[in-house]
């Protein structure tokens, strides 16, 4: 695939992933009257937070696109010594987001964000565990962008192919849910 293409594939991601993010926002709104709501942590502030709640402590909040960022995923790859799949970090630097629950064929799901800067710090701490352990079990590579309601149960990306799996932490994926992660966006359902 050339960069071009590359860009153009990711670009449909992003495009992909802020319109789920709209369906959930407008989903959310039909049903509930208003935005999601959080509780405010003035030591963990958001480009997300909207306005203070009428729940005393709770703030309004929706998914944004990371715009005046340049979020990267180099110092995990550097540290890894090893290439991301160029979706997965896609994923993480389009939109800051609270989690956002979803459906799809196989059940419900929450798809994972960083919230903020220091999150996306965090989330690369965690995904660098993730890598080692799998590193260490002597499988391949996989980075979650999604939990699942099952114990241990997480929805990855190959690194090697970008295909979508159903994993057991700690385990191989047994389920390939899609080829991939703008197919399986393409497939899910908010659900508010």
């Amino acid at each position: 695939m050339t960069s071009s293409n590359s860009l153009n594939v990711n670009n449909s991601l992003a495009k992909a992933l802020q319109q789920f993010t709209n369906q959930y926002i407008n989903d959310y709104q039909s049903s509930h009257g208003h935005l999601p709501q959080v509780e405010q942590d003035e030591q963990w502030p958001s480009p997300c937070e909207q306005e203070a709640a009428v729940d005393k402590g709770n703030v309004f909040w929706q998914p944004v696109v990371i715009v005046d960022e340049q979020l990267s995923f180099d110092n995990v790859e550097s540290a890894l010594d090893l290439t991301l799949h160029q979706d997965i970090k896609t994923y993480f630097t389009t939109l800051y987001s609270d989690s956002l629950d979803a459906k799809c064929h196989e059940g419900e799901l929450s798809l994972l964000f960083a919230w903020n800067h220091d999150d996306f710090q965090r989330l690369q701490e965690n995904l660098i565990g993730h890598i080692l352990m799998k590193q260490r079990l002597k499988q391949e590579e996989t980075i979650f962008f999604a939990v699942t309601d099952e114990e241990d149960t997480i929805i990855s990306i190959d690194n090697n192919t970008g295909a979508v799996w159903v994993e057991q932490v700690g385990c191989k994926p047994h389920k390939k849910l899609a080829a991939s992660i703008i197919e399986f966006i393409g497939q899910l359902t908010p659900v508010v």
